[in-house]
């Protein structure tokens, strides 16, 4: 059956909300939508505050023997009718239950998403494309759980599955999604180990300190360095921790391409401090988390 698109002028479907709070977070090793991060609040509950503004209703999408679980039974639920097939289980009971609704799917592991973010998603949403999403700084491919997802991707994604596929990350890379840049390189981290989450809290405490404007220092500083997409081939690695007396990320980054075959100049590069996208010449303090962008191709 060919897919159903809006007519050009025509009203955009109503946009709902999906939290998704379904998982079993086994190598977390306790459950994620009860995580708190500084304020006491559950990420379930803080997902829900930063989603329900945006959307006609609301829900959270839960297995059934999760759904009096007290972390999740103060919001209304939409339980799973597939099993073991991840996440795209909660988008297909959603759609089933309402098929002539746009999705709005948040993962409930995402800690630093922020409102801009969201924002964005929304502002840029093409209801006449399958689905809206980000494009990850991480790698170049589609985010599909934090994604806008239209009526006419309903019996697309059936068909999906029912070919024996489960990752929403490839169908939204062969569909016609509708795919953006991040504004902020780390909104769209999951946390999935304990030491993600000791990583994450970390940077919250760090910017919750208020601490002062920083001047360039040369003395040691302790960074954490995360590299993507042909920076990531060509380190070697993904993240590295180390000690440096570079100033700013300018510096940094001379420093390591001394030690890796970095082919790109940091013209063509965007640098982020701290989930903040910086300037090549911000001072560096002990502590920081500096992240190195390439461009990334694709439309």
């Amino acid at each position: 059956m060919a897919e159903r698109h809006p007519s050009p002028g025509a009203a955009a479907p109503p946009l709902f909300g999906l939290v998704l709070a379904g998982g079993r977070s086994t190598r977390m090793g306790r459950d994620k939508a009860a995580l708190t991060y500084g304020d006491g609040t559950p990420q379930l509950e803080r997902a829900m505050q930063l989603l329900a503004p945006h959307v006609a209703r609301a829900f959270v999408s839960v297995r059934s023997e999760q759904a009096d679980d007290p972390v999740r039974a103060r919001f209304a639920q939409i339980r799973d009718t597939r099993e073991n097939i991840g996440p795209i289980a909660g988008l297909l009971a959603a759609q089933a239950q309402h098929p002539d609704v746009a999705w709005l799917v948040l993962a409930v592991d995402l800690p630093l998403l922020d409102e801009a973010t969201l924002a964005q998603l929304l502002k840029a949403r093409a209801p006449a494309r399958t689905a809206t999403a980000y494009r990850s700084s991480h790698d170049g491919e589609p985010e599909p759980l934090c994604a806008i997802y239209e009526p006419a991707s309903r019996e697309p994604l059936a068909a999906y599955v029912g070919a024996g596929r489960q990752c929403p990350r490839r169908f939204l890379a062969e569909s016609d999604a509708l795919l953006l840049d991040e504004p902020n390189p780390r909104a769209l981290d999951n946390v999935n180990t304990p030491q993600e989450y000791g990583s994450v809290m970390s940077l919250m405490d760090r910017k919750s300190s208020g601490e002062p404007k920083r001047q360039p220092s040369s003395e040691a500083k302790r960074l954490t360095v995360q590299y993507y997409a042909l920076l990531r081939e060509q380190a070697g690695r993904r993240e590295e921790a180390l000690v440096s007396g570079a100033r700013t990320p300018r510096e940094l980054y001379a420093e390591l391409a001394r030690r890796y075959p970095f082919s790109l100049g940091p013209e063509v590069l965007r640098v982020a401090i701290n989930a903040e996208f910086g300037d090549w010449s911000t001072p560096l303090a002990d502590g920081d988390a500096v992240v190195f962008i390439p461009p990334v191709a694709g439309g």
